[in-house]
C-alpha cells in the first residue's frame, strides 16, 4: 500500500478545448471534497447531474459527478470524477476548488503509480497505459491494449513460475547432497532448461517487435546533392515534405518526417547532400547530416544511376559506421527507361527506382521491413505486446543466464546462481523487484492526470 495517504487531484483530459473535461480526485478525502463542491447526494457508481461551486459558493460549472469507492477503482482508492465542460479556464477553476478543500496537485503519472502500488496493475501494464496514450499507429495501439490486458505479464509470469520450480529443485539438491541425487536426470534439468530457452527466445522476438512498434526505426537518406533524396522522402511520406529542385544543395538542414510502414513507425530524415564545398552554410548542413547518420538504424544511400560512381561516393560509404544497416538505391531509372528491380551485392540490397515516378518504392519499404526483422518475425500481429528497452535488456539477461546454466550443467552451484539471476531479471519486468529510482523514471514520463 501507499505510504503517501494524501488525496490528489488533476485535470485528466488533454490540454485544449473540448466538449467535456474531467477533473479526477483520488484518496481518502475524495468523497468529502466532492460533497463540498457538488450540490447533490453522491452515491457509488451512479452518474449525478450537479452544479460545481467553490468555497465562496460561486457556481463554476454544471456537469456530472461519479464516485468509485475503493478498492474497486482504477487506483484502488476512493476516486471521484467531476465531468464538466472542456474549457481550459473552467477546468482549472474546478481543480482549484478541489485543492482549496485539501487535495494536492497530482504528480505526472501518480494516478497510475498508485494503481501499481495498490496491486491494481503490474509495472508492465502500468507502462502500457502511457504507451496506449502515445501510440502513433493502429498496430501500436493494439499492442499496447494487449499489454494493458495482461498479455505480456502472463507470458512473463508463466515463464517465471517454471523458472522458480526448476530453481527450487536445484536448490534442494544442493541442500541435501547426502541423498546422492542425479539432479540432471531425475529433475529433467537439461530438458527444462531447453524449454525455458525456447520460451525466452519467443518472448524476446515478440518483445523486440513490440519495441519497434513503440519506439520506431530511424532511417536516414544520404548521398551527394541532386540524387533524389528529397523526392524519395516525399514518396515514402506520401506527401511533399521536402523541397525538390534541380539546384544542388537545396536541402541544408535535416528534414524529418514520421511515417509508418505496415504499422511500424519510421522516423525518416532527409539530409543535406554530402560533397566537398566551401559554402559555410552548406558545410554546417553536412555536419548535421553526419550527426543524423550516427543516430540512425538504417541508411538509405542514394546515387544517380545515369552518372558514373564518383570517388567521393566511395569515401562517404567507407566513413559510415560498420554497424549501420545499409540500403543502396540507384535512382532515376526513368531516364534510362528501365523497370524497378532489386539485386544483392555482399548481402546488401541494391535497389533500382524512380523516385520521381514512384517506381520501386515498395521494394525500398520491403527492404526496411526485412532489415528490422518484420518479415521473418514469427509473432502473430494479434499477439504482439508493447515492450520497452528495459524489457529487452531484462530478457537478454535472462537468455544469457539460461545459456550459462545450460553450459554448466555439471556444476549445480553455478546452475542455481544463474537461475537466481534469471528470476530477478524477469521479476523486474512486472515490478516485483523495482527500485524507487526506476519507478520515478517510469511514471515521470506520464502526463499529469494519468
Amino acid at each position: 500500500m501507499l505510504n503517501d495517504s494524501s488525496t490528489i487531484a488533476a485535470i485528466s483530459t488533454a490540454k485544449g478545448v473540448g466538449g467535456i473535461g474531467v477533473v479526477r480526485i483520488s484518496g481518502n478525502d475524495s468523497l468529502k471534497i466532492a460533497n463540498k463542491i457538488c450540490n447533490v447526494d453522491i452515491t457509488p457508481r451512479k452518474a449525478h447531474f450537479s452544479t460545481f461551486k467553490d468555497k465562496k459558493n460561486i457556481t463554476l460549472d454544471q456537469g456530472v459527478v461519479i464516485y468509485f469507492p475503493s478498492p474497486a477503482s482504477f487506483t484502488g482508492e476512493d476516486i471521484v470524477e467531476l465531468q464538466g465542460h472542456g474549457g481550459v479556464v473552467v477546468l482549472n477553476l474546478i481543480l482549484k476548488s478541489c485543492l482549496s478543500y485539501g487535495a494536492r496537485l497530482a504528480a505526472p503519472g501518480e494516478f497510475t503509480k498508485r494503481a501499481f502500488l495498490n496491486n491494481k496493475l503490474d509495472l508492465s501494464q502500468a507502462e502500457s497505459v502511457a504507451d496506449l496514450i502515445n501510440a502513433s499507429t493502429e498496430a501500436a495501439a493494439k499492442s499496447a491494449i494487449n499489454s494493458l490486458s495482461g498479455s505480456f505479464s502472463n507470458k512473463i509470469n508463466d515463464l517465471l513460475n517454471k523458472l522458480i520450480d526448476l530453481r527450487v529443485f536445484v536448490e534442494a539438491c544442493l541442500d541435501f547432497p547426502e541423498e546422492d541425487i542425479n539432479f540432471i536426470d531425475q529433475g529433467k534439468v537439461d530438458k527444462k532448461l531447453k524449454d525455458l530457452n525456447i520460451n525466452i527466445y519467443k518472448i524476446l522476438d515478440s518483445a523486440k517487435q513490440g519495441q519497434l512498434l513503440r519506439d520506431g526505426v530511424k532511417v536516414v537518406l544520404i548521398g551527394q546533392p541532386n540524387v533524389g533524396k528529397s523526392s524519395l522522402m516525399n514518396q515514402l511520406a506520401r506527401q511533399n515534405k521536402a523541397i525538390v529542385t534541380e539546384i544542388p544543395g537545396t536541402t541544408r538542414d535535416p528534414i524529418k518526417s514520421d511515417i509508418n510502414i505496415q504499422g511500424i513507425p519510421i522516423h525518416l530524415t532527409d539530409t543535406a547532400g554530402l560533397r566537398n564545398t566551401e559554402d559555410v552554410v552548406e558545410k554546417f548542413g553536412i555536419d548535421k547530416t553526419w550527426e543524423s547518420i550516427e543516430e540512425a538504424d538504417i541508411a538509405i544511400i542514394l546515387a544517380d544511376v545515369t552518372v558514373a560512381p564518383a570517388k567521393y561516393e566511395e569515401i562517404i560509404i567507407n566513413q559510415l559506421p560498420k554497424s549501420l544497416n545499409k540500403i543502396f538505391v540507384k535512382n532515376k531509372i526513368d531516364l534510362l527507361k528501365q523497370n524497378s528491380s532489386i539485386t544483392y551485392q555482399n548481402n546488401e540490397p541494391q535497389i533500382f527506382i524512380s523516385a520521381m515516378k514512384g517506381d520501386g518504392i515498395i521494394l525500398v519499404e520491403n527492404e526496411i521491413l526485412k532489415i528490422i526483422g518484420k518479415e521473418k518475425s514469427s509473432s502473430n500481429k494479434e499477439d504482439l505486446f508493447m515492450a520497452r528497452s528495459r524489457h529487452i535488456e531484462a530478457l537478454e539477461k535472462v537468455k544469457s543466464a539460461l545459456n550459462n546454466a545450460t553450459l554448466n550443467l555439471q556444476a549445480p552451484e553455478l546452475v542455481a546462481e544463474e537461475l537466481m539471476i534469471a528470476q530477478k531479471s524477469l521479476s523486474k519486468i512486472t515490478g516485483e523487484f523495482s527500485s524507487d529510482d526506476l519507478l520515478g523514471q517510469i511514471f515521470g514520463e506520464f502526463c499529469i492526470g494519468k
